[in-house]
């Protein structure tokens, strides 16, 4: 369960136009969360696409570490706090994870910043559910 597969991965343009233009968003700093429902044939019940703007951040490799910090906490609390929730659904999830953080923090401010909001996420998912 924590792994992070090829088929997890949201590379799809159909499908990250969709999400852009048809999902819901909110805003956790430092990351912004976009995610929507469609229904597709799908392995896993989540693909994600985590974005870190090349406008903000220069060097690529200020980019990849965050964007490496960002995966790896994804990669760890996926299971607990969004299959959970996601278990009894036939529809798969497109998520993008947009760090929007205006400076590098180190790992256990991630850990803590995307635990908040993937449990955000959750409560919204099942509370859209039940209405």
């Amino acid at each position: 369960m924590n792994k992070f597969n090829k088929e997890e991965r949201l590379c799809s343009k159909k499908s990250l136009d969709l999400l852009f233009k048809n999902g819901s968003s909110f805003l956790l700093y430092p990351f912004r969360i976009t995610y929507f429902f469609v229904v597709e044939p799908h392995q896993y019940p989540t693909q994600v696409v985590i974005n870190v703007a090349k406008k903000r951040y220069k060097h690529a490799v200020d980019r990849n570490l965050i964007k490496r910090r960002t995966r790896e906490v994804y990669r760890l609390q996926k299971g607990e706090l969004l299959y959970s929730s996601l278990v009894n659904r036939d529809e798969l999830l497109l998520l993008s994870l947009q760090y929007v953080g205006k400076e590098k923090y180190d790992y256990s401010f991630f850990e803590k910043k995307l635990t908040l909001a993937l449990k955000k996420l959750a409560n919204q998912i099942t509370t859209n559910e039940n209405n």
